[in-house]
């Protein structure tokens, strides 16, 4: 389930033995599949309701799945967020993104990368999407797309606070991958 880090957790993942009463549905799906919902199980309260914006944002986001995971990767870089970024290189490259346009996402990519990465970057730098890059992106994507990016920045800048604060190990399948299979 957890690969080693080198400073322990505050609030480690919940095992199995220890998952709460109250959200035991939720353990033999996406709950219970990764460590970072693992950590969020602390809260189970929060878990139940977090699971149908993760819904949305994961699954039914209108940016679709590729652009969806642009964005993950460029907020995971300007978060400092090493658990993100390692779980979403897993995820782009399952979805056929080539390492050379994953690697883009920390720099400067271009086209529409850039645009994406130039989204994230006003989120984050700013707050908000100026409005030129708001008409980019509802233009190129459509107008559900710049919310579902914004969304998109929030929900996963959420996980990364959590991810970071409580130091959540980044899970072994993971790990391991990058391991032998470095971005």
């Amino acid at each position: 389930m957890t690969s080693s880090v080198k400073e322990s957790s505050p609030c480690a993942p919940i095992s199995n033995e220890d998952w709460p009463a109250e959200i035991a549905g939720m353990r033999a799906g996406f709950a219970g599949a990764l460590n970072v919902y693992r950590t969020m199980a602390h809260h189970p309260t929060l878990l139940k309701a977090w699971a149908p914006l993760r819904q949305h944002i994961v699954k039914d986001s209108a940016l679709g799945p590729v652009r969806s995971e642009l964005v993950i990767l460029r907020a995971a870089h300007r978060m400092g967020s090493a658990y993100e970024w390692t779980h979403h290189v897993s995820r782009a490259r399952a979805l056929g993104i080539s390492d050379a346009r994953i690697r883009d996402m920390r720099a400067s990519p271009v086209g529409e990368d850039g645009l994406i990465a130039r989204a994230v970057d006003a989120l984050f730098d700013a707050g908000r999407l100026p409005p030129d890059i708001e008409r980019a992106i509802s233009t190129a994507m459509g107008k559900q797309a710049v919310f579902d990016l914004m969304a998109t920045v929030g929900f996963y800048s959420v996980l990364g606070y959590i991810l970071m604060t409580f130091n959540t190990p980044i899970d072994k399948s993971v790990a391991d991958e990058i391991t032998t299979q470095p971005i």
